[in-house]
Order: C-alpha cells, then structure tokens, then sequence
C-alpha cells in the first residue's frame, strides 16, 4: 500500500517541520509531497533540505503563490505518475490532526474517496470565531441542496481517494480555488459513481500562521455550486 500525502504550503515555517515529523511517527511509511509558493519564511528551503536526506519527502517549487486548487491539482498528476495507491489532502497547519490519517485508511476500505467531516456529526470545530463557523456550516448546507451530493462537508479539504478516482474526475475541467476546488471533487467524485463516505474529525484553527482565506474564495465557492447543478441538469 503506497500512501501520499500533499501538503499545499505557503509560509509554513512555524508548522511544517513538526507536522512531518509527527506524521512520520505516526506512520512511517507514507510519502509527502510538499508543493511551496515562494514561501518568504524558508519553508521551501527547509523541505528541500530534508528531501535530500529523506526520499520519503519530496518537494515542487512554485514561483508565486498560485492557489490551492492548482497546487493539489499538481499534487494528483505527480500521484498517478507514481502509481500511488491513496493520496491525501491535508493542510499544513495542524488543523487536521496527524492522528487522523490511520482512521482515514482504515475507513476507506469500504469506499472510494473518504472525507474528514466536521459537519457529520454534529459540529467538530475548535477555536473558529461564531462568525465564520456559521459561515462555514451554512455554506454547506447551501453546496449540499444545489448540487444535490448528499455529503454534509464538501468544503473539507482533509481527504483520502484512491487513485482510480483521481484519475476518474475531470481535473482539467476543474478551475477554481479553495473552498470551490473541494466541492468540485467531490462532485465529481459523486457523479461518476465512486463511493463517496464521511468521517467525524474535530477541527481545530491554526495556533501559528496566518489563514490563507479570502473573500475571493468565498464567492467563487457561492458561485460554483451552480454551474455544478446547471451541468447536472443538463446531464440528467
């Protein structure tokens, strides 16, 4: 069983060194591929120096701060280039718990693409002000009625596919950042008959770093769940 995890990163500095080393406790045999925007704080450089004494670690550069969506879309061609068997999304940040990822294995056993839920179980989230946790709940609620995938987080970005659905969804198709980036795969993950499951983790804010959010990426998500529904009315 070969395991990637991508770890989209821009200024991690204060994170990522100890976000590897905890994985790496925790499950040794994993891969990660750390895909940097010109990080300013070195986090760029301090993986690159790691990749060269760890051949679990890999490393792509990027030369500006080109969005997570393309950063993970990157992430998924170098995947099946590989030959990976399951591939992660995780944030850099701590917000998903290292400690989550065997319990993602485990469950994706008996599914297709499994999804770190902060929605399926009641509401899992740690330290986020009111303001944007009702945001968050809310817009899912909202992504959930329009496009009709009956997933209660489709703006999750904590998730493990196997690799038939990478290469089963329209990636090139695909253009949008963020939050939209994650409702799209999921969509299409569920519309080309991939078994698509949940599962309850708790969330918590980052604790160092700065949050990469935007008004920006709120609007295109608002915005993208339409044309999903548009291309599924038509495809009825």
């Amino acid at each position: 069983m070969r395991v990637l995890i991508i770890i989209p990163t821009y200024n991690e500095i204060e994170n990522i060194e100890r976000l590897i080393k905890t994985l790496f406790s925790i499950i040794p045999e994993v891969n990660i591929l750390v895909i940097d925007d010109n990080s300013r704080d070195g986090t760029g450089e301090y993986v690159e120096k790691l990749s060269h004494n760890d051949k679990r670690v890999n490393i792509i550069h990027r030369p500006k701060k080109l969005g997570l969506g393309t950063a993970y879309k990157l992430g998924f061609k170098h995947a099946i280039q590989k030959g990976y068997d399951y591939v992660f999304e995780m944030d850099a940040d701590f917000s998903h718990n290292p400690e989550d990822v065997p319990r993602l294995l485990e469950k994706i056993k008996d599914c297709d693409l499994i999804i770190g839920s902060r929605y399926s179980d009641g509401v899992s989230v740690i330290n986020w002000p009111m303001s944007r946790l009702l945001l968050s709940y809310f817009a899912n609620i909202y992504a959930k009625i329009v496009t009709g995938v009956p997933i209660r987080d489709l703006t999750s970005g904590f998730k493990c596919y196997r690799l038939k659905v990478l290469k089963g969804i329209p990636l090139s198709q695909i253009h949008s950042d963020g939050y939209g980036f994650q409702i799209e795969t999921v969509f299409w993950a569920y519309r080309r008959g991939f078994k698509v499951k949940e599962m309850s983790i708790i969330f918590t804010d980052r604790l160092q770093g700065t949050s990469k959010m935007s008004k920006n990426i709120v609007w295109e998500a608002f915005w993208i769940v339409w044309r999903l529904k548009i291309y599924s009315l038509l495809k009825h």
